[in-house]
């Protein structure tokens, strides 16, 4: 459950009688359970093959496997939280929770029970009742990952799901992310520009080289969770990719 293999992947895309390449020769394992966090250089394809593994994006060349079945297209089994909260403002936020559940055929008693349980967990079930515009926006971002839950999706996938909120409100859901990714054991790639964010996060790094993407290096992290951003160990792993991604930008100059 949860296990994502990528072989060969490329992407091309077209605009008018042009093509670039966006991705190049990508091969990854995402195991079970795991955190894998991906990083790389603005434009080097991190969302794109996000994208893909959502089966929101086709791809040129490769194959894509989730639990051994070939990606073609969206599904139940992958949950999306992007940076854009993209909640129903018709809607409540129990509406919101619920309507995933509804849509797989749940009963509505059923799908509520659903959305009550990971809003507790999100420490909103007080708000359930709520529109999003009557929310701030480090809550809106924790209805979209209750809403991503509610699904029982068997990987996650979270395109800079924090990148608009202030440093204080993104410190705090990153703690947040990591309490539910233990408890509920689902399989997290997640795309961010943040050195920092990675580091704090994740199992494993995948660094993607400037546009074509390719996997440049995948760092392993096996600090022990709860981390401290002042340990030694993890300031080595931040000068590490940081180096690595200012190999690229200066190649540029």
């Amino acid at each position: 459950m949860g296990n994502l293999v990528i072989q060969n992947l490329s992407k091309t895309f077209k605009k008018g009688d042009q093509e670039f390449q966006a991705l190049v020769d990508i091969d990854l394992t995402v195991n079970d359970g795991e955190f894998v966090t991906i990083l790389g250089p603005s434009g080097c394809g991190k969302t794109t093959m996000l994208r893909i593994i959502a089966g929101l994006e086709t791809y040129t060349g490769g194959t894509v496997l989730l639990d051994g079945e070939v990606i073609t297209g969206p599904g139940p089994k992958r949950g999306v939280v992007f940076q854009e909260y993209s909640l129903f403002p018709w809607k409540t936020v129990i509406g919101n929770v619920m309507f995933g559940p509804l849509m797989k055929g749940v009963s509505k008693k059923e799908a509520e029970k659903t959305a009550i349980e990971y809003l507790e967990l999100v420490g909103l079930s007080d708000f359930k009742n709520s529109y999003p515009y009557e929310l701030s926006g480090g809550m809106k971002q924790r209805v979209a990952i209750a809403r991503a839950l509610a699904n029982e999706p068997e990987i996650i996938l979270m395109d800079e799901p924090f990148g608009a909120l202030d440093a204080q409100t993104r410190n705090t859901l990153q703690k947040e992310l990591l309490r539910i990714w233990q408890e509920k054991k689902r399989t997290i790639v997640f795309v961010t520009h943040s050195v920092d964010e990675a580091v704090f996060l994740s199992d494993r790094i995948i660094i993607l080289s400037k546009r074509p993407g390719t996997i440049k290096k995948e760092i392993p992290i096996t600090i022990p969770l709860p981390r401290d951003r002042t340990r030694s160990e993890e300031n080595m792993i931040r000068n590490e990719v940081l180096s690595l991604l200012d190999t690229d930008k200066s190649s540029d100059e």
